[in-house]
């Protein structure tokens, strides 16, 4: 016997990520919102070089500069 996730062909945190999800969404208004800020994630990073850490950015500002960017680019292309 296989565990349900496992046999549904997802990863366990995956599947954590969801039940946790579904249990945010049971809870009451006051509640969900407190739970909903603590799910959310703020990744970051930082290059390193030479031995120094650079600045640290965010993750999602980055990728957004970076698509951002790249849409620019294509628009100059055609």
């Amino acid at each position: 016997m296989t565990f349900a996730w496992k046999a549904s062909g997802i990863t366990y945190n995956r599947y954590l990520a969801v039940a946790a999800r579904v249990v945010r969404r049971s809870l009451k208004d006051d509640k969900r919102l407190a739970a909903e800020k603590r799910g959310e994630m703020d990744l970051r990073f930082a290059k390193w070089e030479n031995g120094k850490q650079g600045e640290s950015k965010s993750l999602q500002t980055a990728n957004d500069a970076l698509l951002a960017e790249h849409a620019a680019a294509q628009a100059a292309a055609q």
